[in-house]
């Protein structure tokens, strides 16, 4: 049996400085996210495409989805398998290329999550990120690699 589940978000773009899209240069890349009953996201593009540093781009926001995605599925794994997570930090990293037609695609991505478990058995607790990728609908949903260097720490081990 499969569930379907949707999502519903709003896009508005706010950089119309009086021309429109006159020229490249004309117009900035400022738009905001929202999603009812949710704060809003502030959203440009990238530095490299005029876009304005102070806000999140499309690029990082696909990271950090992968990122997250892959924190909830690890976590629901590991409570699953017995072992007791204390803390999780992710600093993952994306590589996107451009095409020499102004295109592009994300080529890869990597989670370096650190799980911090107070219970269970390491070897276990790390093997645990293959599951957790497996069960991640968002690098399902992607057509590039999602590698995963994960380390465990032992919550023993944080107070020396």
């Amino acid at each position: 049996m499969q569930l379907a589940h949707h999502y519903a978000v709003g896009v508005e773009w706010l950089g119309n400085r009086g021309t429109g899209t006159n020229g490249y240069k004309s117009y900035g890349r400022e738009h905001v996210v929202t999603a009812e009953g949710k704060p809003r996201i502030d959203g440009s593009a990238d530095r490299a495409f005029r876009g304005d540093v102070d806000r999140w781009n499309p690029e990082e926001l696909l990271l950090a989805a992968l990122s997250q995605c892959h924190l909830l599925s690890y976590l629901h794994v590991a409570a699953s398998h017995g072992i007791i997570v204390t803390a999780y930090t992710d600093s993952a990293t994306g590589t996107m290329e451009q095409t020499n037609d102004g295109g592009g695609r994300f080529t890869s991505a990597t989670l370096r999550p650190v799980v911090t478990i107070s219970v269970g058995d390491p070897a276990v607790a790390l093997a645990l990120h293959g599951e957790a990728h497996q069960k991640c609908f968002i690098a399902a949903s992607v057509n590039f690699p999602v590698g995963h260097e994960p380390s465990i720490v032992l919550a023993d081990d944080e107070l020396t």
